[in-house]
């Protein structure tokens, strides 16, 4: 079987996290050129799809196979699908969706999702990487030390196993050490929840996100980021053995936690 593919790069230059992220150099070469110079090792068959004149005039500097798309995309697969139709694809061949922030994806992960494809009864394919539970954060021994940090990590861990984990990591500092973290908390009055929460998707809207974004991000957080109230991560922090503990940060939902052994 013949093996068709094509590789499309979306690439957006109005990131909030990191302006002009796409263009942002990584040793001689900008983000978006090590994408596209690694992806072409495997086909030349490859694309920038973008909506920025000032990535196109970019790449330009190093490839002509560019293709503008609108500016009102929510995400980067409508921004592909729109680019694969003004290319000559035939249905039944497989589109690759790689990411303009992937500078060093391997290429023999690509070739691993081609094969799979050609060999499956699928339409979509994607990546994806077991968990081992070896690893989880949960089963790490910590090394004695004199801080350790952790954010949004808790979040998304068994309540009932957050008092261990907390207990490992204070066990771990030494005397005087310095445990900082920070998560998502809840409010006591459902009313002043409800206001914070309306004042982050505001937040979320200014700095660009769509509603279709916001309410994706809500609906695949519902029972993984189970928080709590910032009065039980205290009582957990004393129960562990902290002493001095405090609130140290504060904005809309979100706090940053203090603890000295």
């Amino acid at each position: 079987m013949d093996k068709k593919f094509i590789i499309l790069i979306p690439s957006r230059i109005g990131s909030t996290r990191l302006k002009n992220k796409p263009l942002a150099k990584i040793g001689s070469m900008s983000l978006i050129q090590r994408v596209y110079m690694n992806a072409i090792n495997l086909s030349e068959n490859t694309y920038i799809a973008t909506d920025s004149k000032e990535i196109q005039s970019h790449a330009l500097s190093f490839t002509t196979n560019i293709v503008m798309t609108s500016p009102d995309h929510i995400s980067g697969t409508d921004r592909i699908c729109e680019a694969a139709g003004y290319l000559d694809i035939n249905d039944e061949d497989l589109v690759i969706n790689l990411q303009g922030d992937e500078p060093f994806m391997p290429l023999d992960l690509i070739t691993n999702i081609i094969n799979d494809f050609y060999t499956n009864d699928c339409d979509v394919i994607s990546a994806c990487h077991p968990i081992d539970k070896d690893n989880d954060i949960e089963n790490v021994d910590f090394r004695p030390s004199g801080m350790i940090v952790m954010n949004y990590t808790l979040q998304f861990i068994d309540p009932d196993k957050r008092e261990s984990l907390l207990r490992k990591i204070y066990n771990s500092l030494r005397p005087g050490g310095i445990f900082i973290y920070c998560e998502k908390v809840e409010t006591e009055s459902e009313h002043i929840q409800n206001l914070v929460t309306d004042l982050y998707y505001d937040f979320k809207r200014r700095n660009g996100y769509s509603e279709l974004e916001i309410a994706q991000k809500r609906e695949a957080l519902v029972k993984v980021l189970i928080p709590l109230k910032s009065e039980e991560q205290m009582q957990l922090l004393s129960k562990v053995g902290f002493r001095n503990a405090e609130v140290i940060f504060r904005r809309y939902n979100f706090a940053c936690f203090l603890g000295i052994k």
